[in-house]
């Protein structure tokens, strides 16, 4: 058995954590590690506690393409729910994501002070640029991309 270095282990988790998704355009998963690489949180991309989630009922949204009309799509990122969910997102070192974030979460996730995100597909090439131009580093893993094809 071979063991897994720990980038492919917490991304592997973020794509364990996406499966718990309730959008019904894309699932993404995210998994916050800390500089002493434990969780501080997870979080997966879905409509607000309380609403009729997409599989069920989907939204405006779910009639376009992934990444149009964001603006009609109730689901909330994965990105924010980790965020939101943690006691204290300045002790975010590590971000995991199974996709790379939009620009609205790049700038969420450098406002925690993060500056290293690890990603198994580029979804938004401009936010990985914004992050490279302030000094942040993302890098796609794609080791662990060919092992779960």
């Amino acid at each position: 058995m071979c063991r897994p270095d720990i980038d492919e282990y917490f991304l592997g988790l973020a794509h364990l954590v996406s499966s718990r998704s309730t959008c019904v355009r894309r699932k993404v998963g995210a998994v916050a590690v800390s500089k002493e690489n434990y969780i501080i949180s997870t979080g997966y991309n879905g409509v607000p506690a309380g609403a009729p989630h997409c599989t069920d009922k989907p939204c405006l949204g779910s009639k376009f393409g992934s990444g149009d009309k964001l603006d009609v799509c109730e689901s909330i990122h994965a990105e924010v729910n980790a965020i939101a969910h943690c006691h204290n997102p300045q002790e975010i070192t590590t971000i995991y994501l199974t996709t790379s974030p939009c620009m609205s979460c790049m700038k969420l996730i450098v406002s925690t002070g993060c500056r290293r995100v690890i990603v198994s597909e580029v979804y938004d090439h401009d936010a990985c640029k914004y992050f490279k131009d302030i000094g942040g580093r993302i890098e796609l893993n794609d080791t662990l991309l060919k092992q779960l094809k």
